[in-house]
């Protein structure tokens, strides 16, 4: 049986053609699935940079201004103390102990926690008091004020190795030591130990501040006290 050669050509050329179509489909269903897994990766850091740029830039901004708020607060606090028309200040002292034995007003010695403030940064400094030892237990600081008055507040400022003091007492005129507060002292870094109480029914000019050395490691020292109360 002969085939006539124009059949042949003919069934050749569908054959090629329906190759032809199969690979151009292959071809358009896998492009698509290329583009979508690619597209995400490229877009996705470029979103999120700045976003996290932006947010460490208020949180510094915010941190600055928390601190600058805080350090005028306590800027102002101190002014307010200093200036306190009911405050004084001790005008003689004497302590259990000092360091190298200083007296009169040499650095460390016990006048030197008399008058108004005069340390101005947390540290080791000879314008405030402290005992011989730096944590040797026991150990008391006695001021002397101006005038006698009935007591409402005390005010420690203390300048190193603060929250030491345990117990603060008065003395009436006759002598009498009254304590008007005893328990943990909350101080921390240059700061006030405040203790307020209703107004005493003797007036007094002498405080006695105890401090428990060995609670706070370090040198704890003690810049001024201040005597609150009205005739």
């Amino acid at each position: 049986m002969k085939i006539h050669p124009k059949l042949i050509c003919c069934f050749l050329l569908l054959v090629f053609l329906s190759g032809c179509k199969k690979n151009n489909g292959t071809e358009e269903a896998s492009k698509p699935a290329a583009s979508t897994n690619a597209a995400p990766a490229t877009k996705a850091p470029a979103a999120t940079a700045p976003a996290a740029t932006s947010s460490s830039a208020d949180a510094a901004a915010s941190a600055e201004t928390t601190a600058k708020m805080a350090g005028a607060e306590w800027a102002i606090k101190q002014d307010e103390i200093k200036r306190d028309s009911n405050g004084q200040w001790a005008i003689q002292a004497t302590a259990s102990s000092a360091y190298n034995d200083a007296q009169g007003t040499a650095n460390f010695s016990a006048n030197q926690a008399t008058g108004a403030p005069n340390v101005e940064k947390y540290g080791d400094d000879g314008a405030a008091w402290t005992a011989k030892t730096p944590d040797g237990g026991i150990e008391w600081l006695d001021l002397k004020y101006p005038k006698p008055v009935h007591a409402t507040e005390v005010r420690v400022r203390e300048s190193n190795a603060s929250g030491a003091v345990i117990k603060i007492e008065f003395y009436d005129e006759q002598g009498v030591a009254h304590a008007v507060w005893q328990g943990n002292d909350p101080t921390t870094e240059l700061n006030y130990l405040m203790v307020k109480f209703p107004k005493t029914s003797f007036k007094t000019d002498r405080v006695k501040v105890t401090l428990a050395t060995n609670v706070v490691p370090g040198w704890s020292e003690i810049d001024a006290v201040q005597l609150v109360g009205t005739d």
